[in-house]
């Protein structure tokens, strides 16, 4: 039985555990990550099947390339020396409704433009919504995610450096906890643009208006009409290849096919981790990058936690899991296809009813290696929940006729798409909780607006800490970057933390 020390361990490969991984790397600690899938990236990472590159779950990114970015993705990549070469687009996509089709532009004004033909009352009242959330937005600019920790050594430090942009940020102070309904109350009456920004707010937390925190709506509104919206070449692998590489340089290892079983603990310290292999890791601290669920129902012994902690976090609601159908299709006489698609089939069902909404991504209008010469990559998902899926005498039978509703969706778009198809796999909860090993499958907590905030990077255990879409800032590529930053900056003096940022922070933002 082997055992290796390092000064970090973290379980995941994830972006919250590679971002916090990089960066402790960055600051000079040992650190090893360990996955126990053989593919890096955890829900963002992508696989190959007869030439078709797929994303495996994110597919929309802003500001991955803007030098003024607020995306801490890429604060992260630019602090670890790393980027990435992305392709912007316009329109960020098409919304389908029963009644009509709306082209979504990143630019304000031509996005309005289109509202304003379906309702122009309501495309006013969407104005006064944006520019209810964008100062939120500005204010934010001046304090970028990678100055951040999780512990009281964060009011100095903002204090000193950012006491101007904290000034700005306090008239702005009653939106960071709001919910997005509680503006669209105030801004919006014309039930179309109602639905419209609760769709959005959907696409983005799992969650309506009334159930998602304003500032993740005030971060979209202003990354995608300011930073810009763009497709990664090489899709969401290549983000997940470039954190890796950074990494690395930085003297960090990574272990694929390492599954770790117990995270080790004894008078209630963290002293490591042993894998299935029997190997043990030692570390005084580790990080956990899987769900809270699996963290502390899974990777801990019953006796490591207090039963109310544990209570607590299965507890935590979750946001159902999904169906994914993933397509190679012939692409001859789709030379006008764009890339994003969201269908909404039955207007007088809820937007959150599972298979009522579609999202579908085309990933190859943009980077056509991601498909053989001629073909498209497609891929489209949907809400379903975990209960009830089985790997019985009936899931094939039942596979094929959840995935009809992402069908359907895709004729909407591309009328002889079942003609076309020359791969297809379709992907069930089983599948998403068996690949990504998450807890029922899900995309994440539930936690509305008002009702709960997410947990943060601490636990009851004296060096175990956690990052990801279960952690605060939440759910989201952005929001599980900013995890890994709070965490790994939380792990370091702030004299290390101003080091870094002198060669950062000053050169981008002052």
């Amino acid at each position: 039985m082997t055992k290796d020390k390092y000064d970090v361990i973290v379980i995941g490969s994830g972006i919250g555990g590679l971002c916090a991984a990089g960066l402790l790397a960055r600051y000079g600690k040992r650190v090893i990550v360990c996955e126990s899938h053989t593919i890096a990236g955890g829900a963002a990472h992508n696989f190959r099947r007869r030439g078709f590159e797929f994303d495996s779950g994110p597919s929309f990114y802003c500001g991955l390339t803007d030098i003024q970015s607020l995306n801490p993705l890429k604060q992260v990549l630019d602090a670890i020396g790393e980027s990435v070469t992305a392709i912007r687009y316009d329109p960020l996509g098409h919304y389908h409704f029963p009644e009509g089709t709306l082209a979504v532009y990143s630019d304000g004004d031509r996005y309005r433009d289109e509202v304003a033909k379906i309702t122009p009352v309501g495309a006013k009242e969407l104005e006064q919504f944006e520019r209810r959330l964008l100062p939120l937005y500005d204010a934010m600019k001046g304090i970028p995610a990678l100055v951040l920790r999780a512990d009281w050594q964060l009011l100095p430090l903002l204090l000193g450096r950012h006491l101007p942009s904290l000034l700005k940020m306090l008239p702005n102070l009653p939106l960071v906890q709001a919910s997005v309904g509680s503006v669209m109350d105030a801004t919006v009456k014309d039930p179309w643009v109602r639905r419209l920004i609760d769709l959005e707010c959907f696409l983005l937390s799992g969650l309506k208006a009334h159930g998602t925190i304003a500032p993740e709506v005030a971060f979209m509104l202003g990354e995608r009409t300011r930073a810009g919206v763009e497709y990664p070449v090489g899709g969401s692998g290549a983000i997940v290849n470039a954190l890796v590489r950074g990494l690395e340089r930085w003297g960090t290892k990574l272990l694929l096919g390492s599954h770790v079983e117990q995270i080790l603990v004894e008078s209630g310290k963290v002293v490591g981790v042993r894998l299935r292999s029997q190997s043990i890791l030692q570390a005084p601290i580790v990080i956990s990058n899987a769900s809270i669920w699996d963290t502390y129902t899974q990777l801990l012994h019953p006796d490591d936690l207090p039963a109310s902690e544990r209570q607590a976090a299965l507890a935590t609601p979750t946001v159902e899991s999904f169906m994914h159908l993933h397509l190679g299709i012939r692409a001859d006489g789709l030379e006008n296809l764009t890339g994003h698609h969201v269908v909404v089939h039955d207007a007088n069902q809820d937007i959150t009813t599972p298979g009522n909404t579609c999202m579908v991504s085309i990933p190859s209008v943009w980077d056509a290696k991601l498909a053989p010469e001629g073909h498209h990559v497609v891929h489209a998902y949907t809400l379903e929940p975990y209960t009830g899926w089985e790997r019985d005498d009936g899931y094939e039978h039942k596979r094929q006729e959840k995935a009809e509703t992402l069908y359907r969706a895709l004729e909407k778009i591309i009328p002889d798409i079942r003609e076309r198809v020359v791969l297809e796999l379709i992907g069930t909860p089983l599948t998403h909780a068996n690949y990504l090993r998450r807890y029922q499958g899900t995309y994440g907590p539930a936690i509305a607006a008002g009702k709960g905030m997410f947990p943060g990077t601490h636990t009851p255990i004296q060096g175990l800490y956690r990052v990801g879409d279960s952690t605060m800032p939440g759910i989201g590529v952005p929001a599980v970057a900013a995890s890994g930053i709070l965490c790994a900056n939380t792990l370091v003096s702030v004299k290390q933390m101003q080091e870094l940022l002198k060669s950062y922070i000053a050169i981008r933002f002052d």
